[in-house]
Parts: C-alpha cells; structure tokens; sequence
C-alpha cells in the first residue's frame, strides 16, 4: 500500500472508532429501538429512491439486514442504554469474528485451521475474562446484550457471504431499507409512543441537538464515507493488507470515548482487551492467507461498527464487475457500530 492509502486506512479505522462515542451521545436523547430505527430509515430513504436494487437473492438481503441491521444494533444499543461503556462495547463487539468463523464451520462446513482455531480460542478467553471482570465489578447484562450484538454480526456476515452480490456496496445501502419499520414498531410497543413523541418533541434541546450530529455523524461519515473509502481500498489492494487496519477501530473507540466521554478503562481490561484483538488478528489473517491459495474461500471477519467478511473467494477482483465474483461487503458501524 502507498503511504497516502495506508493514511486512508487508518482514518476510516479512527471514524468508525469515533462511531462508538457518537452512538452513546445519540442514546443520551433517543431510545435504544427508536435509534436503530432512525439510523437506518435516514439511510433507506435515498437508498429506495436513488440505488438499484441488488441481484441477489431476497432471502439473503433479508438475512442480512435481520442479522446485521436488526439484531446487531438492536442488541448493542441495548447493551449501551443499559450501562456498557463506549469504548469497551467498541471491543466487545470483535466476537462477531470468532462466531462468524464458528457458524461458517457449523454451518457452511468451513475447514477450521489449527491457526484459527487457536485465534478464535484467544479471542473467547479474553471476552469471557472481560465478561466475568465486569460481573464482579458492575452489571454482566450489558457485557452479554454486546455479545448477542456481535452474533448477529455474525449471521449478517454469513448471509451476505451466501448472496455473493455483484455490487457489495448497492446490497448494504439496500439492507437498510429492512430494518426501519420493524424496529419503529418494535419501539412503539416496547419503549412507548410516549418516549418516542418525547424524543421528537425535544429535539431542540441541547442534547437534542447532540444526538442529531451524533446520528449525522454515524450515518454520513462512519457509513457512507468510512464505507465508500474501505471500499476502494478493498478494491486497490488484497484484503489481507487491508484488513488488519481494522484491528485498530477498538483502539480508536476507546482513546476517543476517553477523549469524548471521559472513560477511563482500568489495567485489567485493557489487558484482556488486547487478548481479544490478537486472537481476531490471527484468525482472521489465518483465514485470508488459507484463502490465497487456489479453490479455497475466506472465512474472514469484518472490523467493528465498519465491513463484513469476504463475500466471493478471489480477493482481486475489481469491484462492481459483472464478470468478476464480488468483494468483501462494506458496512456501514457500520458498528456502532
């Protein structure tokens, strides 16, 4: 990679680290449920009017805005309300690797390599060290609604791998349309139409106003531009050189929701957390070299709040090409994510 592309990396890895700080001001205003509501219907709306709609199987855009949209945001931005650091739901949120290498082997009968096997083995250790860390010293609940987030990464990663679409960036745009009413209603029936009117109605209040530019932040720079620039590196450059760039989104949320919001992690945790990273690090690395070789496909991951794994086996292929099979499915934190 040229020293320009390399900076590039690193500033999309440090918007979708900010994504996660954002996420918690935006959740200082509007409900858990509402929020995943709004983050995606302001990106659905373009979205139907402006972007074809994906040659892919409808079933897989539907697992994949269930698994991804749904179910990963739902769950996080639970685990946040209810007390889960920024930062270290930044971190948390990497399980959506291991299970997504576990769930390809269970499901897709994957070959898991000793390698991976080790990487996912690293990664489990360190989030159940955090998960009995924070159950000693503040609630477990959240730790587990961030985990359950990062599962439903998982199967979002799954799917989007099953529909191979031609136009990876066109079938995440489209995956927001799924989860904006569900959610919306989802949220009416849950938090009330009284906290929702609530939210609406004071929108013009300080943290009102907070919570628009956080949600301004995470939809237009964390997912249409962090997404876009991640794209076109994936498409310069093999996804093994781009990819563990992506190690560095926890790093990024953590060090800006301290800057942010004040966090302060303690030595344990930072410990633990490192354990978490090195562990995906070297099982999604393992993975993409096994995939280099001849007749062999990528088990890979996705960086948090940011894109899912490899979706085709070929890591070269130029993007958007009807003849080429499909790159690695941007997403927009995503998460957080």
């Amino acid at each position: 990679m040229t020293p320009r592309d390399r900076l590039l990396a690193i500033l999309v890895t440090i918007c979708w680290g900010i994504n996660f700080p954002a996420t918690d001001l935006a959740l200082r205003h509007f409900p858990p449920l509402l929020m995943v509501a709004l983050r995606f219907a302001v990106i659905a709306v373009p979205t139907i009017l402006l972007v074809p709609r994906p040659h892919v199987r409808l079933r897989w855009l539907l697992g994949y805005g269930l698994g991804f949209g749904i179910l990963q945001f739902a769950f996080l931005y639970l685990g946040m309300h209810v007390g889960m650091p920024a930062g270290m739901a930044s971190l948390v949120l990497q399980a959506s690797a291991p299970f997504t290498v576990l769930i390809g082997a269970a499901l897709l009968a994957e070959r898991l390599t000793a390698r991976q096997l080790a990487g996912v083995l690293l990664a489990v250790a360190g989030l159940g060290g955090i998960a009995a860390y924070r159950g000693q010293t503040a609630a477990l609940l959240p730790v587990l609604l961030t985990l359950a987030g990062g599962l439903g990464w998982a199967i979002g990663n799954i799917c989007s791998r099953q529909a191979r679409p031609e136009r990876p960036m066109h079938f995440m745009l489209w995956m927001s349309v799924i989860p904006p009413i569900p959610m919306a209603a989802l949220s009416l029936a849950v938090e009330g139409p009284a906290a929702d009117a609530r939210a609406f109605a004071t929108l013009g209040s300080p943290v009102g106003w907070t919570a628009l530019v956080a949600l301004g932040y995470i939809v237009v720079v964390a997912t249409v531009i962090g997404s876009g620039l991640w794209t076109g590196l994936l498409a310069r450059y093999p996804a093994s050189a781009v990819a563990p760039f992506s190690m560095l989104v926890p790093v990024a949320g953590m060090l800006s929701s301290a800057i942010i919001l004040g966090e302060r992690p303690n030595g344990v945790e930072i410990a633990l957390g490192a354990l978490v990273v090195g562990g995906v690090l070297v099982a999604s690395l393992a993975g993409r070299r096994r995939a280099a070789r001849p007749g062999l496909a990528t088990p890979g991951s996705a960086p948090p709040g940011s894109a899912p794994p490899e979706s085709a086996p070929p890591e070269s292929a130029p993007p958007g090409s009807a003849e080429a099979p499909a790159e690695p499915v941007p997403v927009g934190p995503i998460p957080a994510g």
